[in-house]
């Protein structure tokens, strides 16, 4: 029978295991769907999603679809490449973690923007979520959770690092002595 200690040894792989899938997928998930953002067929995707958002409506005022389909996804991008610096920069990595919390505060609000029409599937309303956008944004409330968890982690291990940093300064100095 497998002992407390044991069951503590695998709990903390699989955690750390679970944090590196959660983190570096969701790097990959948003990173992927910026580099979407650059093909046609995704721009007019996301097109009735912005031109109902009062918050991204005013993207397709100053510039074409296609434009500010691939500055969103530039920006996409860069939040993916920052949330991977975790190993050796983990508050940027935290940067950007919080960078794709708030894309996905705002893609969430699409559900409330959008008319019902579209987000539930017809015929059945509420809670019937239709394919495109009801089930498409849905699965955000996840990534949203795992950008908030990739920011807190990121900046936890940051002090970590820091205190680290700060115990050899000291210990290098004291040697010097």
């Amino acid at each position: 029978m497998p002992t407390t200690t044991q069951f503590d040894m695998a709990g903390t792989k699989l955690e750390r295991i679970g944090g590196g899938i959660v983190r570096y997928g969701l790097a990959l998930v948003l990173g992927w769907i910026g580099v979407l953002k650059f093909i046609a067929y995704e721009a007019k995707g996301i097109a009735p999603l912005v031109s109902h958002s009062p918050l991204m409506s005013w993207g397709y005022k100053v510039m074409s679809m296609q434009a500010f389909s691939m500055v969103i996804g530039t920006a996409e991008i860069v939040l993916a490449l920052l949330i991977v610096t975790r190993a050796f920069a983990p508050k940027v990595s935290a940067v950007g973690s919080l960078g794709a919390a708030l894309t996905f505060l705002v893609t969430l609000s699409f559900l409330l923007t959008t008319p019902a029409m579209a987000v539930f599937q017809p015929g059945y309303g509420f809670p019937a979520l239709s394919p495109m956008p009801g089930q498409f944004l849905i699965k955000d409330i996840v990534l949203l959770g795992a950008s908030v968890w990739s920011a807190g982690e990121a900046l936890l291990a940051s002090q970590v690092e820091s205190s680290q940093e700060r115990v050899n300064v000291e210990a290098l100095a004291i040697g010097a002595k």
